[in-house]
């Protein structure tokens, strides 16, 4: 038996939202995050937003009724627009978990893939800040899980909402760091 140990989500950089927000520093920070995590035999579990054809997932009083309505089939399953970016691109022994809400959790099957990781601590990256951070740094924190955000691994829209959530409201509930302060507590698997 193996003791408890840290997951990196890595959520919602699928092409049409990496696309949609064009800010490459984030994607770089990611990646780092990414790199780093597999240098220290950190697994990391990839999250995307995707529904099936038609949407029978969403309902009309949905929060997701508007966006998928006029989305056409972009935000299905195997529309190229909801695969992972290429610039990150998930390993074959890495998960990919999809998602039918804003939370990672939500219509997922997250929570099995974190128990058989044993995970106790959650290290947060995704696209937006407001969205999937925001949900599921909340959802995870009354599951009990230690949770750090890794604030150049996370961007939103709005600036100052990304700026408020980093600098006042996560730091109730989570570490808020960069990628390169968080990759310099790790030790290299050998």
């Amino acid at each position: 038996m193996t003791d408890p140990r840290p997951v990196l989500l890595a959520m919602d950089f699928q092409h049409g939202i990496v696309e949609r927000l064009g800010d490459d520093a984030v994607l770089a920070g990611a990646r780092k995050a990414v790199e780093a995590a597999r240098a220290a035999s950190i697994p990391v579990v990839w999250v995307r937003v995707a529904f099936r054809p038609g949407y029978p997932e969403v309902s009309a009083s949905s929060s997701f009724a508007g966006l998928v309505g006029s989305a056409g089939d972009a935000m299905t399953m195997d529309h190229p627009a909801t695969a992972i970016h290429a610039a990150l691109g998930p390993r074959e022994d890495e998960p990919v978990v999809v998602k039918r809400r804003i939370s990672a959790f939500t219509g997922s099957d997250l929570a099995v893939v974190l128990r058989a990781a044993r995970a106790d601590t959650l290290v947060l990256a995704g696209i937006s800040t407001s969205g999937v951070v925001l949900s599921t740094l909340r959802q995870a924190a009354d599951l009990d899980y230690r949770l750090v955000v890794l604030s150049d691994a996370c961007a939103d829209r709005e600036a100052e909402v990304h700026r408020v959530l980093l600098e006042k409201v996560f730091p109730r509930q989570a570490e808020v760091t960069t990628v390169a302060d968080w990759a310099g507590t790790l030790t290299t698997a050998p």
